[in-house]
């Protein structure tokens, strides 16, 4: 198990949590302050860190924000004083595990401690079998049972159908399974049946002689011969005609092929794996699809969730699709704030991963500064970052009454009461968090704190 880190500027908070997290049987390590925190953090895995919230320098919040931009999964538990339950609420908003209250109950922190080490030792879990599976992005529960089930049919020779969505990774997964089988030595090869004209479907699954139709000048191979003894990958597999069908179970049954216009008979040798964002059982009941060629097909069926039903791994697609664009469009576009992910968090994507994609391209293209906010985000057809309604008289931002009272007030009096009428509204609507609302002033963290301080905002 890695260590705890216990932050804290008070030296007998640091000296108690460590001598009661010992005696519990964890490794510990401290820091007297965020930034040394951040450092440890920089050096070595945790499997949690417990926090002051009100701390010199830079405080808790701001370390929970340092830690969240390093490593998302880290569980980070907060100590909050009694007195400070908005200090809790941001926390936990910002993505806080939980908090314990001062003062201390023994008893509820070893309870907060184990159910977030558990947490902790669970994500590492997660992440190390996800690590197995580099070219599908993923972390989250849902992900997991899928990679856990690559893992067990991978090595057999059965034949897997799966089900998806449009825009899912169902290709990604089959590749998977590809390079996971005792074939992957062997060729993959993919073929999309909506793709092909149906008079050509044929001739491109099984092949054909030089002079089986006008256009042959040649023999060809096809998907199944030059995928011999390793695995076919047949995508949107309900658009295949009943023809085809019929001959595609004739594959399967007898494990042998007739080009076009061929007399000879070629054994093959080939794994299928098949996907369709249909739901084939009805295509069964209405006629379109043969059932024994489904029993064949769906040996072993898998379906891969939509985007909407594995949210957790929003964060994680954004932040690779990021460094991918970034690189290919020369842009230094590398984070996306936090208002602007809530936004995605909120969303549906009925485009799923492929279209989450999309947005992250078209957001890097669109973005002037170094990162994503939501005016970048077009999602469907609606357009986030729209110019807000003038606000109404009795608004904050109501207009200085002449320019006799602007002089006599003086600029820097007008200025400051403006600062902190903006502030003020950032605050509101980013339901006071302060990270939100430094983002939507175009501010650093530590700025809006000062001015919060200064203009002494409740």
């Amino acid at each position: 198990m890695n260590p705890i880190l216990v932050v804290d500027d008070e030296r007998s908070m640091r000296d108690f949590l460590k001598i009661l997290l010992v005696k519990e049987g964890y490794q510990v390590e401290t820091a007297h302050n965020g930034s040394s925190a951040l450092e440890l953090i920089e050096k070595q895995d945790f499997s949690l860190v417990i926090s002051d919230i009100r701390m010199d320098g830079m405080d808790g919040l701001e370390l929970l924000y340092g830690i969240k931009e390093r490593t998302p999964t880290l569980p980070v538990v907060m100590i909050t004083a009694f007195a400070s339950p908005n200090d809790a609420v941001s926390a936990m908003k910002n993505g806080a595990f939980d908090y314990i209250s001062k003062p201390f109950n023994v008893e509820e922190i070893k309870s907060v401690i184990c159910s977030a080490t558990s947490k902790g030792n669970q994500i590492a879990e997660a992440r190390s079998i996800a690590e197995a599976f580099p070219e599908i992005i993923g972390e989250s529960r849902e992900m997991i049972k899928i990679f856990e089930m690559i893992k067990r049919i991978a090595p057999t020779p059965a034949n897997v159908l799966i089900y998806g969505e449009s825009g899912t990774g169902k290709e990604l997964v089959a590749q998977a399974i590809h390079r996971h089988s005792k074939v992957a030595d062997q060729q993959f090869i993919p073929i999309t049946c909506s793709a092909i004209p149906e008079d050509l479907m044929e001739s491109e699954l099984f092949g054909h002689v030089k002079g089986a139709f006008t256009g042959a000048i040649s023999d060809k191979q096809g998907l199944f011969q030059l995928a011999n003894n390793g695995t076919a990958f047949l995508d949107e597999i309900g658009e295949l005609t009943p023809i085809i069908q019929t001959k595609l179970l004739r594959v399967l049954q007898e494990r042998e092929v007739k080009p076009v216009g061929a007399t000879q008979i070629q054994s093959v040798n080939v794994r299928i794996i098949a996907a369709t964002n249909k739901i084939l059982e009805e295509e069964i009941m209405s006629g379109r699809f043969r059932e024994d060629l489904f029993y064949r097909l769906a040996v072993v069926p898998l379906r891969v969730p939509p985007l909407r039903e594995r949210k957790g791994d929003v964060p994680l697609l954004v932040d690779f699709f990021l460094k991918k664009y970034s690189k290919l469009l020369g842009k230094e576009v590398q984070e996306m704030s936090s208002y602007a992910m809530e936004v995605l968090m909120n969303y549906d994507f009925p485009g799923n991963v492929r279209e989450l994609e999309n947005i992250i391209e078209r957001g890097v293209a669109l973005e002037s500064s170094n990162i994503i906010l939501p005016d970048s985000l077009t999602l469907s057809t609606f357009r986030f970052g729209k110019k807000e309604p003038d606000p109404p008289p009795n608004s904050r931002f109501q207009a200085v009454a002449s320019e006799e009272e602007l002089f006599e007030r003086g600029l820097e009096e007008v200025m400051g009461d403006l600062e902190k009428q903006l502030i003020h509204t950032a605050l509101e609507k980013s339901d006071y968090s302060k990270m939100r609302a430094a983002e939507l002033l175009r501010i650093s963290f530590r700025s809006l704190r000062y001015k919060v301080k200064k203009y002494n905002i409740e």
